[in-house]
């Protein structure tokens, strides 16, 4: 529990937005109290960020921003509507990444443990029939060439995905929710790195939890547990919505699924929990992140599937996400994570934090989306730019 000396101050007494507002209490630290003239809206940094695919050969980089111009221009022209023959041919393909070959399969041409092209497909298709496709779509002839290393992924369609019990004070890793939405999950807690924002304690999550897919108002009422896990405003209220970087669903590129809401310090915790027999257990993060890399051991912990451990089997992944009622958004750069034992995540699991699986326990990815066994996460570097904070855990 946050304690007075760490000077943070407690959100407004009612919310300025839609929510109802919570019932007014003494303010626990000295943060400072959000003005609705301060909140704002920040695009997602692109430049800032160290290419990960650094050392992958030119040719399957240009063959990957090929398919990715191909991706882009089918979202453009059907005007985030899918289709009903929308899988037929490319518009089977859901994303692409660069992965490590997997050996001679049905579903391999590349060589184990180099760098191949892996597709992300909503149905199952073979290398061949791929490549083929790829080709009469979008016109990329070199990747016909029985050179070029693929990977078939099946994720089914990729969607964007919404430990269920209420908990005071709230760590990371359960049911959280803007108070329109299902459920998601807490990531972790987070600080301004400037003035005003320095003095507030938020908690990190999707856009699509905390801020109903650009559908908030600044100052809308954040429960814990989610709602459709009996969170209500105002008795379950934790924060209020405090920033989020809009998703572009006109197929303009987006990097990340982010926002962060404003916290009561008394109502949250920097642990993240996971049950132990049945019995909550916490443990802490780092908050020095670090970059992702192709094998990587990782957790998280979150609402649905709790404590998971994966490994990450893809880079610089562009992927086509549905977030329901026919809007789809065109995501690049995004990591790639399959699980050790059974799924990495499932629905609810949205908005968790992911780690090193090791003693340091590094942030690497923010989780958004899922397919399959394969889950996709931000890299919680652009996204710490994208908002404008420092991980506090």
């Amino acid at each position: 529990m946050m304690g007075n000396e760490q000077g943070f101050s407690t959100p407004p007494g009612g919310g300025t937005g839609k929510a109802q507002s919570a019932d007014d209490e003494e303010a626990v630290g000295q943060f400072s109290l959000p003005g609705e003239s301060e909140f704002g809206v920040e695009s997602a940094s692109v430049t800032e960020v160290q290419d990960a695919l650094a050392g992958v050969g030119m040719e399957l980089l240009e063959m990957k921003r090929s398919i990715e111009d191909g991706m882009r221009a089918a979202i453009v022209q059907a005007a985030g509507v899918r289709a009903a023959d929308a899988f037929n041919d490319a518009g089977n393909i859901q994303g692409v990444s660069i992965g490590l070959g997997e050996g001679a399969s049905h579903s391999s041409s590349g060589e184990p443990g180099l760098p191949a092209l892996t597709l992300y497909v909503a149905e199952p298709t073979s290398v061949d029939r791929a490549k083929a496709a790829i080709v009469s779509a979008m016109g990329i002839r070199a990747i016909a060439s029985d050179n070029v290393p693929i990977n078939i992924v099946v994720t089914g369609v990729i969607d964007a995905q919404p430990h269920r019990f209420r908990l005071r004070p709230a760590p990371g890793g359960v049911s959280v929710g803007h108070f329109r939405i299902t459920a998601g999950s807490i990531a972790c807690l987070a600080v301004g790195r400037s003035a005003p924002r320095n003095s507030r304690l938020m908690i990190l999550s999707n856009n699509h939890v905390l801020a109903n897919s650009n559908g908030g108002a600044f100052g809308d009422c954040i429960v814990q547990p989610g709602p459709i896990d009996g969170g209500k405003c105002p008795q379950d209220q934790i924060a209020t919505l405090e920033r989020f970087v809009p998703i572009n669903f006109s197929g303009g590129v987006n990097f990340v699924d982010c926002a962060t809401g404003w916290a009561w310090p008394d109502r949250v915790r920097p642990e993240l929990v996971f049950l132990s027999g049945g019995v909550p257990a916490y443990f802490r993060i780092s908050s020095a992140l670090v970059a992702p890399a192709l094998g990587m051991l990782v957790g998280k912990s979150g609402r649905t599937t709790q404590l998971t451990q994966g490994r990450i089997t893809g880079l610089g992944a562009t992927i086509n996400v549905n977030y329901g009622s026919g809007r789809i958004a065109l995501f690049q750069d995004q990591i790639a994570i399959q699980g050790l034992n059974g799924a990495f995540s499932a629905g609810g699991d949205s908005g968790s934090s992911i780690w090193t699986w090791n003693q340091q326990r590094n942030p690497v990815g923010l989780l958004f989306a899922g397919g399959g066994n394969i889950t996709f996460a931000n890299q919680m570097r652009r996204v710490v730019l994208a908002l404008d904070i420092n991980l506090y855990t």
